[in-house]
């Protein structure tokens, strides 16, 4: 039996416990943004520090740089190749051949391809499924969804992010892109007639200058104000459409990049678009401080899948350059995205800083993570309990984001069984290695296989020179997908394309 003086040190230590306030987090995912496509270097050079290229001069992104610069970035944080199911992954912790979703979705029918599996989850989550804001609402979050959903198609449960555990809605819906980005058009309602691409919500900006970037921002700082007040933690999820086309310039930055030589319009657009995001960071963060919470709140900016910037073809060494590939695609450029999690404002004597740190003004080019981390990150965060019978594909990274020497299993599988820029395809990466599966080639065309560590630009296959190399990763890829019980193409079994 325990003494009295141990259950008051007992009864104490509880009461502390629930005069610390929970933390706060705000995670800002943007559309199509690459890891180029900032003025913030992600990729290293051979020691290892963080090395600028071409396309890091062309941007200006300083909110990214100044969250950087007091918390973590890696060069090597992996989402899937399109939006839908990275954005399932976010809020259910597994990978696409898991949850299935594991193709963008069309809000007005299914978009299936000719060897589509028939049954892959077009209709998205439903009210019974595990997700993030719902079980951060059993920890007490106000949880505050504002701009792009797409985590169902329209009249679905998942069409409005209320459907999926979110308190709030600002503009969110079935539609992957606006019609315009442009308040003068309504964000598609004044022009722009299709109903697939109309932005749901924010009548008071419609016919104002206001461009849809700002506007999210606007009304986003007005429920996070509004939620400080009460006194409750929140989850705002900034889901931006930015910066997916059409590339409507932003106005308020445009005249920086149309002075540039050796960039078209569209380019200079795009650059704009970035700017306008960047800007929605460093606004946020901003108002957090002056409301006081800047020391309590969390945040994490990523892309959702590769870059998709007007430039340069789809599997060269273009948009994401010196990547390979863009959006849609297996290779680099079209997987990996910036990723940048730290404290809004770094205090060594925070409490809830002492329990989770994150190092200041650090770069990992090496290490791997994905989106599939995020939901165990941030449920440890706030200490709620991952379902019974809910599978996780990811794991916790706060050992990662403190420097330990141990961190999370170092492997990431994507994968596509469908029709896209790249088609039919699941990609596994161990380490430095990398094995693409084509599956609806001929054999000797079948797969790639790729030493990221000698050749982090993909230009020497390595797949009929290292047969024994081959085979291993066959068999680990083999096993994921089993494990996950992934649909195939229709046609294709996964044993004996994998193990014979």
């Amino acid at each position: 039996m325990m003494k009295k003086s141990s259950l008051l040190v007992f009864f104490a230590a509880l009461s502390a416990a629930a005069d610390v306030p929970r933390p706060n987090i705000l995670l800002v995912l943007i559309d199509d943004m690459g890891l180029m496509d900032t003025s913030l270097p992600f990729l290293a050079d051979d020691s290892g520090n963080p090395e600028k290229h071409p396309l890091n001069e062309f941007y200006h992104t300083p909110a990214m740089e100044k969250m950087a610069a007091q918390g973590f970035r890696a060069s090597r944080f992996y989402a899937n190749s399109v939006c839908s199911p990275t954005r399932a992954s976010i809020m259910n912790g597994q990978s696409a051949a898991r949850h299935r979703t594991s193709q963008w979705i069309s809000p007005k029918g299914r978009n299936r391809g000719k060897h589509d599996p028939a049954d892959w989850n077009w209709s998205g989550f439903n009210k019974d499924d595990v997700t993030l804001p719902r079980l951060l609402q059993t920890a007490g979050y106000r949880t505050i969804h504002c701009g792009k959903g797409h985590f169902g198609p329209f009249g679905s449960e998942s069409e409005d992010p209320r459907g999926i555990g979110f308190d709030v809605n600002i503009a969110g819906g079935s539609i992957g892109r606006p019609s315009s980005f442009y308040g003068e058009d309504g964000y598609g309602h004044v022009r722009g007639t299709s109903n697939t691409h109309k932005v749901p919500g924010l009548e008071s900006y419609r016919g104002t200058e206001t461009y849809l970037s700002e506007a999210l921002t606007l009304e986003l700082k007005k429920e996070i104000t509004a939620t400080v007040k009460a006194k409750q933690p929140f989850f705002a999820y900034m889901s931006h459409y930015a910066v997916h086309s059409p590339f409507h310039a932003d106005p308020r930055f445009v005249s920086r990049y149309e002075a540039k030589e050796g960039y078209s319009n569209k380019e200079a657009a795009y650059a704009s678009m970035v700017e306008g995001i960047d800007k929605s960071l460093g606004d946020l963060m901003a108002h957090i401080d002056s409301l006081g919470v800047s020391e309590n709140t969390l945040v994490i900016f990523l892309g959702d899948n590769g870059g998709d910037a007007p430039m340069g073809s789809v599997h060269g060494h273009a948009s994401s350059a010196p990547l390979r590939g863009k959006k849609g695609t297996h290779y680099e450029g079209g997987m990996r995205v910036p990723f940048i999690v730290a404290w809004a404002k770094p205090c060594k004597d925070m409490h809830i800083q002492k329990l989770f740190p994150i190092q200041q003004d650090v770069f990992d080019p090496e290490k791997i993570a994905s989106v599939h981390d995020l939901f165990p990150t941030l449920l440890n965060l706030v200490e709620v309990e991952v379902p019974d019978g809910h599978t996780l594909d990811g794991s916790s990274l706060w050992r990662w984001f403190a420097g330990a020497a141990a961190v999370q299993p170092q492997r990431f599988l994507m994968h596509f069984p469908h029709s896209h820029r790249s088609s039919y395809f699941t990609v596994l990466i161990d380490g430095h290695h990398k094995l693409i599966w084509h599956q609806m080639r001929e054999n000797n065309k079948r797969f790639e296989l790729f030493d990221l560590a000698k050749d982090p630009y993909e230009n020497q296959n390595l797949a009929h020179s290292r047969p024994e190399l081959l085979k291993n990763m066959r068999q680990l890829m083999a096993e994921e997908l089993l494990s996950a019980d992934a649909q195939a193409p229709m046609g294709i079994d996964i044993k004996i394309a994998l193990l014979e």
